[in-house]
């Protein structure tokens, strides 16, 4: 569950603001890939008990972030190739369907509150440069407002809830600098304006094609850190 559902929320419980804190701190790469996870050391790291840390670690493996290897213990889910490409195959698919709804079921102020969005990614960040694209999770993300927008309870189960901070992690760590930024944003704005212009076909192929670019982007990334 994002931060942003969650502050919805009435009450927030000690475990889903320690689960917000560990997500954050994996996809940022503070918590290497990788790296083993120590109950005490998290425990005194976050100043929680082991109750809630359980709790928040259970969750963080239903959300693919952490993995249990037989005889190894708990550890941070590792980025690889093979795992890029069997994620972004259901990205490419999940996604692609995700907009060619969003063209049939945004409202108009939702779209152009995406165009906003996408305005404000250029003012305040270094894309004309190709140097960055950060972009925040939950609502200041451009591809969680298209799977908002496909009004498919099933489709953002599995894309916001179940995969969204695995992808995050892929996209933070090696996706979100070098060349590819400023193609990126051009990709973006051609997918808005095909939902803009309720072209369910055309939004569809044209997300397929930014996942697939951005998947041989991140490719190249991981085989470079090798």
């Amino acid at each position: 569950m994002l931060a942003s559902q969650l502050l919805l929320r009435p009450s927030v419980t000690a475990s889903d603001r320690l689960l917000l804190a560990i997500q954050e701190a994996i996809v940022e790469g503070e918590i290497p890939a990788g790296s083993k996870i120590s109950e005490p050391e998290l425990a005194r790291r976050f100043a929680v008990s082991r109750a809630p840390l359980r709790e928040a670690l259970a969750r963080l493996e239903r959300c693919h972030l952490i993995e249990r290897i037989p005889n190894a213990g708990a550890r941070v889910v590792t980025l690889t190739p093979e795992k890029l490409i069997s994620l972004y195959q259901l990205r490419e698919e999940l996604e692609g369907l995700a907009c060619r709804l969003a063209a049939q079921y945004m409202a108009d102020d939702e779209i152009q509150e995406l165009q906003a969005l996408l305005d404000e990614h250029l003012r305040t960040q270094r894309v004309r440069e190709g140097e960055s694209y950060y972009q925040e999770a939950g609502d200041l993300d451009f591809h969680y407002r298209i799977i908002l927008g496909s009004k498919n309870p099933y489709l953002i189960n599995i894309l916001c809830d179940e995969l969204y901070f695995l992808v995050r992690m892929y996209r933070v760590q090696l996706g979100m600098n070098g060349p590819r930024v400023s193609r990126a944003f051009d990709e973006h704005k051609a997918i808005i304006h095909a939902i803009a212009n309720r072209d369910g076909e055309l939004a569809d192929l044209l997300m397929r094609r930014h996942i697939g670019a951005s998947r041989q982007n991140i490719a190249l990334q991981l085989q470079q850190t090798r």
